[in-house]
């Protein structure tokens, strides 16, 4: 049973392998502040506005609980997977990341966009992806289950902490996007009407949760922890625009 006793971050519950550790960070247990708090107090994103030296002590914060430097990635919203200890770069361009080697940490950022995590049930793999809409229209969960070269009915995933579906205000064309390849993603989309405008409200959670049952995924847990809801807890960039980053981790002990 893994033990985290700093601050108020999450670790998951599910019945993972007693090899498999996993960890959410929260906003709180860092050296950061920034104006009106914004990057307060554990930003661990070094491409926000953020001063260097204190994510630097963040990172070096977050690493105590580590056994490995985690894996950062350089995310952009796409759907490509990297296996992180083959990776050609130190910091890859890719939006998700799996590993089948002990210690080394899969890691995701995140201040609103859902972090999916997998592993097996053998715990012999994990996997982890930054699943904003455009990420999970373009298939970065369906692209890192297919990386992974594991038996999906073996896979078991975990939805942390995101924007959630009383927030998450989206346009006709990314509700296009998931219901022209799903009939089913509309059952996660509700009208709004703002300004005139038809809106929807969307429900990352469940599409992301669909997506994986397509894949042949079954054992899914976690999900309906709301990012934009909570200002005590997380970062949010849908909330208040400039801000720091959250992450997810995903390791083999």
């Amino acid at each position: 049973m893994q033990v985290i006793t700093t601050n108020d971050w999450i670790v998951p519950d599910w019945p993972a392998p007693d090899n498999v550790r996993a960890l959410f960070t929260t906003r709180n247990g860092g050296v950061s502040s920034g104006a009106h708090g914004m990057y307060t107090s554990l930003n661990l994103g070094a491409h926000v506005n953020d001063k260097p030296e204190n994510v630097t002590q963040n990172r070096a914060l977050l690493r105590h609980h580590l056994p490995q430097e985690p894996k950062w990635l350089n995310q952009v919203h796409g759907a490509q997977p990297v296996q992180i200890e083959h990776a050609a770069a130190e910091i890859p361009e890719a939006d998700a990341a799996f590993s089948r080697r002990q210690q080394t940490v899969c890691a995701v950022m995140v201040a609103d966009c859902l972090p999916v995590l997998l592993c097996d049930q053998a715990g012999t793999g994990v996997g982890i992806a930054h699943a904003g809409w455009r990420g999970l229209a373009g298939g970065v969960i369906e692209n890192t289950i297919e990386a992974m070269q594991m038996d999906p009915r073996r896979l078991m995933a975990w939805l942390g902490p995101a924007i959630g579906p009383d927030h998450f205000e989206v346009g006709a064309e990314v509700y296009a996007a998931f219901v022209q390849h799903d009939d089913r993603a509309q059952q996660a989309f509700q009208p709004k009407y703002s300004n005139g405008q038809a809106k929807w409200l969307a429900d990352i959670f469940l599409l992301a949760r669909q997506r994986l049952s397509n894949c042949g995924v079954t054992k899914i847990y976690g999900g309906g922890v709301c990012t934009y809801s909570d200002p005590a807890r997380f970062y949010s960039y849908r909330r208040d625009g400039e801000t720091g980053r959250m992450a997810a981790l995903i390791w083999l002990e």
